[in-house]
């Protein structure tokens, strides 16, 4: 909510006549925000169940989903490099299900099915972007539509997470939503301008590194994780560079 009335406000100033898009279009927009709301509920209720570091593993799949969906989605053929990554991540996924204690696994599969949800709204917001909806309105809708798919959810999963925000977060909350929402998914609309949302997505999947990282830091989980969840997130992260080395190599041919 706090990222729209950003962007409401920033329009109202600087361009007021992006705040108006067709209906049609701004229906369109609005349930890729569903989607997109729907992932943050995977993705928090992933944390909440399992771990940051078990959640964002699940996250860094997203490549994997994309793979097999912008090709249905924009009716394209396969790519190999884009399936053979895709394989690497399912032999990750086994191994990071084997790392993991089993009351964390209902958690893994909260996370895949946001992964899933994550691969599926950008194909569409580069659709909408190809239309010329200009990015910023797309925002301001979308996030329309994810704060409503979250007030929805979320009393469904957690009644007592329906508060008021305390004194202490309204920083991290403004530095979310401005910084890390209304901006950085701004820039990323934009982005799919120039390119695919496979490869936009793959850029994401540089937030496992960090989070897990951070997770083991802050949280020291790395104390209830095996080996293997390590060396699956780490075959996982490595299919994103076999895939960007697969297309230089392709885009160098004549």
């Amino acid at each position: 909510m706090i990222a729209g009335l950003t962007m409401l406000a920033w329009l109202a100033l600087t361009c007021p006549g992006m705040l108006c898009l067709s209906p049609r279009r701004a229906l369109a927009v609005f349930n890729v925000g569903l989607l997109q709301g729907a992932h943050w509920v995977c993705f928090f209720l992933s944390v909440s169940l399992s771990s940051v570091s078990v959640a964002l593993a699940a996250f860094a799949t997203t490549s994997l989903f994309t793979s097999i969906s912008e090709p249905l989605i924009e009716r394209r053929t396969f790519r190999l490099g884009e399936l053979l990554c895709g394989g690497i991540v399912i032999f990750g996924i086994l191994l990071i299900t084997g790392g993991i204690e089993p009351n964390h696994q209902s958690g893994l599969l909260v996370g895949l099915a946001g992964a899933l949800l994550h691969a599926i709204f950008p194909i569409l917001n580069r659709d909408l972007v190809a239309r010329g909806t200009p990015p910023k309105s797309m925002l301001l809708y979308g996030m329309g539509g994810a704060c409503l798919m979250s007030a929805i959810t979320l009393p469904f999963f957690s009644p007592y997470h329906l508060q008021h925000p305390s004194g202490s977060d309204w920083i991290p909350l403004l530095t979310l939503a401005v910084l890390c929402t209304t901006i950085a998914h701004t820039w990323n609309i934009r982005l799919l301008r120039r390119m695919t949302a496979y490869t936009a997505n793959l850029t994401m999947n540089f937030e496992p590194v960090w989070g897990i990282l951070l997770g083991a830091v802050i949280f020291r989980e790395y104390t209830g994780l095996k080996t293997s969840f390590y060396l699956g997130a780490l075959l996982i992260i490595l299919a994103n560079f076999i895939d960007l080395w697969l297309k230089r190599a392709r885009a160098s041919q004549p």
